[in-house]
């Protein structure tokens, strides 16, 4: 344990903490610095300077990243009978008996997927779902009358992002394993989308400040 302890440290000191660097510069470090045996994730945090109060500064949307982000999405559809033979690629397919279960403390899935009819099944899961950012929404992409479709985009990669009560946004965005050139074309799509979301009447300085780390590994910060 005192080696990997040592090695960590070194690793830290090859970070400049005074320093911003540039997305290149950030990527290759991001991906460079290995601190676990496994392969890390790599994860942005963007600090808005927004204020999450006010109703039209509450930046929320969805993203496709070009590369995905490595993760196996464990998605929950939950679908009439009716209409279950159109989900081919969720891990859970049903509705009243994994309603239950959930009621029972069953949350083994990443994302849920449903159609507008069965939302008012969920609403008495609010207090079980909502807290833990589960429950679905139209601005995501998880209450559609379309779940095959969004479970495929989901899937091939779409994330959902949205600022926390800080003005902070905290995704996933791949892999050590994709390298810096995958990790930075999928920085680059989420700061696309972000910029889309700026307010109108927004005035000030939007992106704050802006890091980039992998599981265990310090943060690097970016500027753009």
């Amino acid at each position: 344990m005192g080696k990997k302890n040592k090695k960590n440290k070194k690793l830290y000191n090859n970070i400049d903490y005074k320093k911003k660097y540039s997305l290149d510069e950030a990527s290759k470090l991001v991906t460079q610095q290995l601190f676990t045996k496994f392969d890390s994730s790599v994860d942005v945090a963007i600090c808005l300077g927004v204020d999450p109060k006010k109703p039209n500064q509450m930046i929320r949307g969805t993203v496709n990243l070009p590369y995905g982000t490595g993760k196996n999405v464990r998605v929950l559809a939950l679908i009439p009978p009716e209409r279950e033979k159109e989900i081919k690629n969720a891990e859970y397919i049903g509705l009243d008996n994994y309603i239950k279960k959930i009621y029972n403390g069953w949350l083994e899935f990443d994302v849920i997927v449903t159609i507008p009819s069965v939302m008012i099944k969920l609403g008495p899961l609010g207090k079980i779902l909502g807290p833990r950012g589960l429950m679905p929404n139209p601005k995501a992409g998880t209450v559609t009358q379309n779940p095959k479709k969004s479970i495929n985009e989901i899937k091939s990669g779409k994330i959902e992002f949205k600022v926390d009560k800080y003005g902070i946004i905290h995704n996933g965005i791949g892999k050590v394993s994709f390298g810096f050139e995958k990790i930075k074309q999928n920085f680059l799509k989420l700061i696309s989308v972000l910029n889309k979301k700026k307010p109108s009447t927004f005035k000030g300085i939007y992106f704050k400040k802006i890091y980039l780390s992998s599981t265990m590994g310090p943060s690097i910060s970016v500027i753009l």
